[in-house]
Formats: C-alpha cells, sequence, structure tokens
C-alpha cells in the first residue's frame, strides 16, 4: 500500500476538492438539459493497452462480440447518483489490469433512464471502452421491496444484481460483479480466474467473526421454519458488493425466484431490515466460495446509519470499498473528507477545478 498512499499524498497537494453531479436519473435527457454539459464534467482516461501475453480477443472498441469467450466480465448499475463513483471504479479497474482491452463491462440502468446519454458519458472518458448497457425494468421488484435502514439501499437498482442471468446475454456464463463505489489497485484477472468449486454459484470474501444473527430480525429468529434454512451448514457474513457469479449455475439453479421468494416473505413477516443483502445471505450463506479479504475491504464509508471514517485493515488491499452512509465524492465536495478518500481521489474523473493537472500525475 506505500506506492498508493505517497500517490495520494501527492494527489492532495495538486488537486482542490470536486463538486460532484447530484441530478435525478429522469433529467438526463430532459428539455433545458445539456448531453454535452453532463460529458464535459469527466476527463477523458488515458489509453491502457494490453501488456503482453494476453489472449486476442474478437470485436472493437466500444462493443464487439459480447459472447466472446475471451473476455472478462464486470456487472455494475449506472445512474447519474453514483456516475461519478463508477466512472472513477472503471478507471481504477483499466489502470490495473494486466489486459485493459480484454475487459467487458456490462452496465445495468434503469429502464426509463436515457441510455444513449449515459453510453455518451461513458465514451467521453473511455474511447475504447468495451461495454453494454441493459435496460432493468424497476416494476419486477419495486412492489417486494420494503424500508431499510437508510433509504439509498431502498433504490430498485440495487436489487438488479439478482437479475443479471436474466439481464445478460445466455452465452454469458460469469461475471464479476462490482458496486459502484468500489476502488481496484489490483489486476481483475486474478479475481476472475479464482474458480467457484463443487456447486457453488457465487463467491466473496466471508467473515466468519461477525455477528450473522444481527441480519435478521427477532421475528425471522423466533419462528420455529425460517431459521431451517441454516440446517446443517456454517452460514458467514459477506458483502455483496464484490462477487464473482456462475449465471450459468444461476439460471439452472433458478436463484432469481429463491431470493424472491424470501423477498415476499420479508413483505409479510419483516425478517430483515437491510435492503437487498439479506436474501443473498438467506439463499447462499454457508455456501459461499470463500475469497481473500484483500478483495472487498469495505465499510470505509462507515456504516449505514452514521458517516464515519474509517481506517484500512492491517494486510494486502486489492479492493477499496465504501459500503455504508459516507461516499468519498460526497465528503470531498463538503470539504469533509476521511484520510482514506484521497486514495479514492486519484482515481476520480470528474473535471472540476485543477483536475486535469492532478490527473496527469497519474497517468
Amino acid at each position: 500500500m506505500r506506492p498508493i498512499l505517497a500517490a495520494a499524498v501527492c494527489f492532495v497537494l495538486l488537486r482542490s476538492c470536486t463538486y460532484a453531479i447530484r441530478s435525478l436519473p429522469g433529467e438526463l435527457g430532459r428539455a433545458g438539459s445539456s448531453r454535452d454539459e453532463v460529458r464535459a464534467e469527466f476527463l477523458e482516461a488515458p489509453e491502457y493497452r494490453n501488456g503482453p501475453g494476453c489472449r486476442v480477443s474478437d470485436g472493437d472498441a466500444g462493443g464487439g462480440s459480447v459472447c466472446d469467450p475471451s473476455l472478462v466480465r464486470i456487472a455494475m448499475t449506472l445512474d447519474l447518483e453514483y456516475l461519478r463513483g463508477t466512472v472513477a471504479a472503471v478507471h481504477s479497474v483499466l489502470k490495473h489490469a494486466s489486459c485493459p482491452e480484454n475487459i467487458f463491462f456490462h452496465f445495468i440502468a434503469s429502464a426509463s433512464a436515457n441510455q444513449e446519454s449515459l453510453a455518451g458519458i461513458l465514451r467521453s472518458a473511455f474511447p475504447s471502452l468495451r461495454f453494454k448497457i441493459y435496460g432493468f425494468d424497476e416494476g419486477l421488484v419495486r412492489h417486494m421491496i420494503t424500508s431499510s435502514v437508510r433509504q439509498a439501499l431502498e433504490n430498485p437498482l440495487n436489487y438488479a444484481r439478482s437479475y443479471l442471468a436474466d439481464l445478460l446475454e445466455p452465452c454469458v456464463e460469469r461475471v464479476i460483479y462490482l458496486d459502484s463505489d468500489v476502488i481496484l489497485v489490483d489486476d481483475i484477472l486474478k479475481l476472475w480466474s479464482i474458480p467457484l468449486t463443487g456447486s457453488r454459484v457465487i463467491g466473496a470474501p466471508q467473515y466468519c467473526h461477525a455477528n450473522f444473527t444481527k441480519y435478521f430480525s427477532e421475528e425471522f429468529w423466533s419462528d420455529t421454519e425460517l431459521p431451517k434454512v441454516f440446517a446443517g451448514k456454517r452460514p458467514c457474513y459477506f458483502n455483496t458488493g464484490v462477487m464473482v457469479m456462475d449465471l450459468g449455475r444461476w439460471r439452472e439453479g433458478n436463484y432469481r425466484r429463491r431470493i424472491e421468494g424470501w423477498m415476499e416473505i420479508q413483505r409479510e413477516r419483516r425478517i430483515y431490515q437491510l435492503g437487498s443483502l439479506p436474501p443473498f445471505l438467506l439463499v447462499f450463506g454457508g455456501d459461499v466460495e470463500a475469497i481473500d479479504k484483500r478483495w472487498n475491504q469495505h465499510g470505509l464509508g462507515g456504516d449505514n446509519v452514521v458517516n464515519t471514517c474509517r481506517k484500512l485493515h492491517p494486510g494486502p488491499v486489492s479492493v477499496l470499498h465504501w459500503s455504508g452512509k459516507g461516499k468519498p465524492w460526497t465528503r470531498l465536495d463538503l470539504n469533509m473528507p476521511c484520510p482514506v478518500d484521497y486514495l479514492w481521489m486519484s482515481y476520480d474523473l470528474h473535471s472540476s477545478k485543477d483536475s486535469s493537472t492532478a490527473a496527469q500525475q497519474f497517468q
């Protein structure tokens, strides 16, 4: 981490705080708004090229064959509220990838969003990026979403990860899912290469020391039947912001329907309070491919109620994750950053005052 910290210190000396786009998704492309103005909010990233030994992939820049078997696939949600985070995350992935030209991004946006405008923004920052935007019908889940401890967790796009197997082409059998508030400081190919053994459907860092019982209500644990879902298992907490997913096995096991089943019970019984996470714990708890914790240093945004500063845990780090209430771009805008937010800043492409000079230091 020393080189990264040193770079962050240099970056702080060169750059002033920036101002995030805080528009509603429906505002993009409306009369009176300018797509050119939105695009101008982001600098163009450097052109990252494949290193030696990379497989030759099919297709051309900005698209190509979605079914190309040589691709490393990443799925993320895409909306204006988290757009600045998404752009920074993509930048970090490309910068540290050994084969950046072999990465394909599958972006999930609301079906009501202006996908053409969103695509234009991405191309302005990453002209050679290989990606596709998929429209997600929020009506599929809106009627099943219950109130959570934080309103942001009630956004229907938070549930889109449960529908990737349906949204993406049938030829897409494996993806890495990433939240928009992450930064990679390692080669994504390392994460992509981790096998899902046996019949496991997802892989993620697990935290077996965490109090698993707190993620469900007394209504759940006092029931005579519901806790039996964990019978014969040793379920551990895992964060769904970084997951390796086998979509082929997901489709075969109809895991979408299993997750929806728990959401329907939640509407009637109030068995949890944390949005889209608990259904994943209920379906996959005790049967997750354990991935090294370096791949999700989460909680950097504090908890779900209080925006607090947290330090990095000891040991190697490959993914920094600002899960929780505090987001780095917001804290920077308010001129109230946490020390770890300066690590995120070095991947920020937002074109605020002095950002061009600062960004050049990290090309």
